[in-house]
């Protein structure tokens, strides 16, 4: 795709100089084989070539206009072509967006890859760009998906589970405020109002539709709180290197693990946050990206136990290092016990197991067979793994979950986070 004015002129001059190339070329009536296949790569290169040239001269000169109304998947396209038809330059976009010009170039010359959904967002709107979203089900082609709304004005805030909220000390009703008004304020201050738009996307994944609104409660109230872990412990940078993790299975052994775990991913720029879930909400565990920049991995411990602990926090740790910053970032809000055919879940799934307990090591566990509480803790004491991670797993591949109950760590994990119920 031709972005500028710029490129025009140079795509014009290769399709001069490519057919200046070709009238070099002998008659067809005396060409080789050779000959012929260079001519028709080049006939090919000059049909492609001018396409663009006439994409864009269309587009600029308004003779076709950019689809208004797109879907997230054709995000990035439509967001160039409104930006061509506006008669933006990528320097005009560049100041509009207060951002040096060579950053619109790369967002326009990788698709937008890896750029946070709130500068996806204020782009959208400087364009005219408007996002279709809407929640898709289970038999979507993508997977679970809901989508949040078009504009902070469709919000009905007083379908939030406002009452909770208040009981759980999320935020006060002062200064004779009415309860939706101090909820506005409490959202706006905890998420930001850029987490309500259909750009933010969330993905849900479980067998219970979600209700939207205490969805997007919990996510606000993770959010501060995970701001507030990014301010007081000056959290480093996250690193897109996941060579670590297998130090974060090995502190699994220890007494107080999953504190361990979490002052481990700070170390890494990954902030791990514990928070019941909200009535309507069906979650164990979600991956989102705070407005630092720092990954957030959220846990309800809706099942109290040492085996859910890490397989949900290294299934949504998969998320993190696979699906996290793709193009059209989502935030990922999943149901653990839930299986399917989707293809990002099952990701992270394999990542979970696979590095919770590496594949040839898992073939070779005697416990597999023998299913005994003795044959578990010498597989777990071979591979360096809390034995909760062995029983859970043999527990979830068996589809019982009445066996080997003494091993998955029932009922500490709220303990240890000071978290009760």
């Amino acid at each position: 795709m031709i972005y500028t004015d710029r490129q025009y002129e140079i795509t014009s001059k290769q399709v001069e100089s490519i057919s200046s190339a070709m009238k070099e070329l002998p008659s067809l009536e005396v060409m080789d084989w050779l000959q012929l296949a260079q001519r028709s790569a080049l006939e090919s290169q000059i049909s492609d070539l001018e396409a663009q040239l006439t994409e864009y001269s269309l587009i600029r000169d308004g003779k076709v206009r950019f689809e208004e109304n797109v879907s997230l998947s054709s995000l990035p396209e439509a967001l160039i072509q409104a930006r061509i038809s506006k008669g933006f330059t990528q320097d005009d976009l560049a100041e509009i967006l207060n951002l040096p010009p060579l950053q619109v170039q790369k967002y326009e010359s990788s698709g937008y890859m890896g750029v946070s959904l709130s500068r996806l967002a204020e782009i959208a709107k400087v364009t005219g760009v408007l996002i279709q979203g809407s929640w898709e089900g289970r038999n979507s082609v993508e997977g679970d998906s809901i989508f949040i709304w078009e504009d902070e004005s469709n919000i009905q805030w007083s379908k939030f589970p406002i009452k909770e909220m208040l009981k759980r000390g999320w935020f006060n009703v002062k200064d004779k405020l009415l309860e939706v008004e101090a909820l506005k304020e409490y959202f706006k201050y905890a998420a930001g109002s850029q987490y309500a738009t259909a750009l933010h996307r969330k993905k849900f994944h479980g067998e219970n539709t979600p209700n939207e609104y205490a969805l997007l409660a919990w996510q606000a109230r993770v959010l501060e709180k995970a701001r507030q872990v990014a301010l007081e412990h000056k959290v480093p940078e996250f690193e897109y290197n996941d060579s670590w993790v297998k130090d974060l299975v090995t502190l699994s052994v220890r007494e107080n693990a999953p504190v361990e775990a979490q002052k481990l991913l700070a170390s890494k720029g990954i902030i791990l946050i514990i928070e019941e879930h909200l009535q309507g909400t069906y979650l164990d565990g979600a991956a989102m990206l705070l407005d630092t920049g720092h990954p957030v991995i959220a846990l309800t411990l809706r099942h109290d136990r040492l085996d859910n602990f890490w397989f949900v926090l290294m299934h949504e740790l998969g998320h993190v290092f696979m699906h996290l910053f793709d193009s059209l970032n989502m935030d990922f809000f999943d149901e653990e016990s839930h299986e399917g055919d989707d293809k990002l879940e099952n990701e992270a799934d394999r990542y979970a197991l696979n590095n919770l307990v590496k594949p040839e090591a898992w073939e070779v566990c005697l416990s597999r067979f023998f299913m005994t509480s003795e044959s578990v803790l010498i597989d777990a004491r071979n591979l360096g793994v809390h034995p909760s991670i062995i029983a859970g797993r043999i527990r979830k591949e068996r589809n019982n979950y009445t066996i080997l109950t003494d091993l998955v760590g029932q009922g500490i994990v709220r303990s240890m986070f000071g978290e009760s119920r």
